[in-house]
């Protein structure tokens, strides 16, 4: 479920990225790279998994699924906290400089 999640999130923000390519703006390139590591991981760790359990891997139990659901949001939720956390210490529209310097 992990792994179903954060693809879902990778191919969502490559496409809102390549939409928008040129310009970039808003820095969702670093999103994509994020979101796509995160799920070669969750492969790589589905590929042991399976090795490990074999047949058995197909066939998780509802509370193992639900975990794995609220993981991968959970995961999905901090690489979207970062890439803001980004975006505000770039600041590529200016935004927050704006603002800092019209509360002087």
């Amino acid at each position: 479920m992990t792994l179903l999640i954060t693809v879902f999130a990778a191919v969502i923000s490559t496409v809102i990225w390549y939409k928008g390519a040129p310009e970039n703006e808003m820095k969702t390139g670093i999103l994509c790279w994020m979101f796509w590591g995160a799920s070669i991981m969750w492969f790589v760790d589905a590929i042991f998994e399976y090795k490990e359990l074999g047949a058995e891997y197909f066939t998780p139990a509802p509370l193992d699924m639900l975990n794995d659901a609220f993981l991968g949001l959970s995961v999905v939720a901090l690489g979207l906290i970062v890439w803001l956390v980004y975006l505000l210490i770039k600041d590529p529209k200016g935004a927050v400089r704006k603002a800092l310097a019209k509360k002087k």
